[in-house]
């Protein structure tokens, strides 16, 4: 299959003025309508990633157009293990080359080098390992983070660390530089890149035959050329570009205007996901064609016709119920309120959930239909004493927190002295007798640890036992249904993480869920 090569671009010049994230008021104008433009056309590609290529073996030649660009050679970091999920970064690019771009980003255009490309727009894309669900996290682009050295996609020299919007790493380094940066803030290994642009957005929408949205009050905004009633609106390509392009309304504020798009967005996985559409075979041809000319992606995933099927197979179970839009938890820049950083711990807390995102083991069947069903019990069932076995001071107080998080009854720390006086190498779980409730708390504990420990009879000496006391902002867990008893976990030098299934309420917050949007009015 035909594909053309991408061709590297000199970086665009830097940054424009700040922007207030709060405020909608002020300046920015024509640049913050090619910001709105690209996310919504990320979401557009998204969809066409994760549902459209459920069509992928039949309609190979509507993805002949794709472009193709490898990154590979140009990280320079190390890079986080993969766990099984599928992590696609999607950058939204607003570049000048190419029919229809330009005239969209005018007032851009006349700062910017022909041609050049900046991105307001980066979202990863979390497919769960059993493909099953699915989170978009969205990263503010006004995040101020630590950029790590990265390679100039141009130039191919390389650029010095430095603490700036993470943006940033795509204006001047480019996509390689973007996912070495995601990989380094987050921890989580990006597996694939999709880069777009927006000169197909209006297309896109009509090839969906349009979306729905609903308005609690009337639209007749000059700026953006748009004029809708109160209520609902079926918005074809223009108006769909003329709404994703609106400032003026409601508070304006621009927290306002991101919920409204991943409302917006929210509606177009759920048409994109829909029989209606994968079953119509013109229309999805049509679909497919109009998003696949505007994006790059890596080689190895549009050369790897397997990967695409195996998505394109959990895409037809995936249902809108399964997709939820993130933004990542901040609060203002003490530095610069014009700028944010992000809100810890919960950030870390929502990476975490990402990297311990792993397939859980089947089960193995018993050979008697007789054989006494295994117990099985809940985290906050689960009596743990944390015991550090590592030269690290603080690390069990450190994962009791961990641990209380997410539900178990941690009711003591301390430290454990390996026989030979060293760190101990692997964390280990250890309980008293065999009896059904301790095996099935060790099992439980176990596999909320990565990576996960091997559980063994017999407790070890805990050296300075005392009390668990959870810190601030953790709340010590406490159950009236039946406990097992006493499990330690011992903390070896191999320990990673304990796997976050409960996220904080600021994350909470900040998501929402495609299937819950259907009847929302903004």
């Amino acid at each position: 299959m035909a594909r053309r090569a991408a061709a590297a671009t000199p970086p665009p010049p830097g940054d424009h003025p700040p922007r207030g994230h709060r405020s909608g008021k002020g300046g920015g104008g024509g640049q913050t309508k090619m910001r709105v433009l690209a996310w919504v056309s990320i979401g557009m590609t998204s969809v066409m990633v994760a549902g459209a290529l459920t069509a992928y073996t039949a309609y190979r030649d509507a993805f002949g157009n794709i472009n193709e660009k490898s990154v590979k050679e140009d990280i320079l970091n190390p890079r986080p293990p993969d766990t099984g999920a599928l992590n696609v970064l999607l950058v939204g690019s607003d570049t000048r080359a190419g029919e229809g771009n330009a005239k969209y980003g005018q007032q851009l255009a006349r700062t910017a080098d022909a041609g050049g490309k900046r991105t307001d727009t980066i979202i990863l894309m979390h497919i769960s390992p059993d493909r099953d669900k699915a989170r978009l996290i969205s990263f503010p682009r006004d995040s101020m983070v630590q950029i790590p050295r990265c390679k100039n996609e141009a130039t191919k020299q390389e650029m010095a660390p430095r603490r700036d919007m993470i943006n940033s790493a795509y204006n001047s380094g480019g996509i390689a530089c973007t996912m070495t940066t995601i990989e380094q803030l987050t921890g989580i290994r990006v597996n694939h890149f999709v880069e777009v642009d927006f000169s197909g957005f209006k297309n896109i929408v009509d090839a969906l035959g349009g979306i729905e949205i609903c308005l609690k009050s009337g639209v007749n905004d000059k700026a953006s050329k748009l004029v809708l009633p109160p209520g609902k609106s079926l918005l074809n390509g223009e108006k769909a570009l003329g709404y994703v392009r609106l400032r003026h309304y409601g508070d304006g504020s621009d927290i306002q205007r991101i919920k409204r798009q991943q409302i917006f967005l929210s509606k177009v996985v759920a048409k994109a996901t829909s029989s209606e559409l994968l079953t119509d075979v013109g229309r999805l041809r049509e679909f497919i064609a109009a998003a696949a000319g505007s994006v790059t992606m890596d080689p190895e995933l549009a050369n790897d016709t397997e990967q695409l099927i195996q998505i394109a197979t959990s895409a037809r179970e995936m249902t809108a119920n399964g997709v939820q839009f993130t933004t990542v938890p901040w609060v203002p820049d003490p530095k610069d309120t014009n700028r944010v950083i992000w809100k810890e711990p919960d950030a870390t807390e929502l990476f975490t959930a990402i990297k311990t995102d792993t397939e859980e083991a089947k089960p193995t069947p018993t050979a008697s239909a007789s054989a006494k069903p295994k117990v099985t019990v809940k985290p906050e069932q689960v009596k743990v004493q944390v015991l550090n076995g590592t030269k690290t001071p603080g690390r069990a107080a450190e994962v009791a927190d961990m641990l209380a998080k997410q539900g178990f009854n941690v009711v003591g720390v301390g430290n454990y002295e390996a026989p030979d006086g060293q760190s101990l190498a692997k964390t280990a779980v250890h309980y008293a007798k065999p009896t059904d409730m301790a095996t099935a708390g060790a099992d439980t504990l176990a596999g909320s640890v990565l990576p996960k420990p091997a559980a063994e009879q017999g407790k070890v000496a805990a050296i300075g036992a005392q009390a668990y006391a959870a810190t601030a902002g953790v709340a010590a867990t406490a159950t009236t249904a039946k406990s097992t008893p006493v499990t330690q976990l011992v903390i070896g030098e191999d320990f990673d993480s304990v796997k976050v299934t409960k996220l904080p309420d600021s994350v909470q917050n900040s998501t929402i869920t495609a299937s819950e949007q259907k009847n929302v009015c903004t």
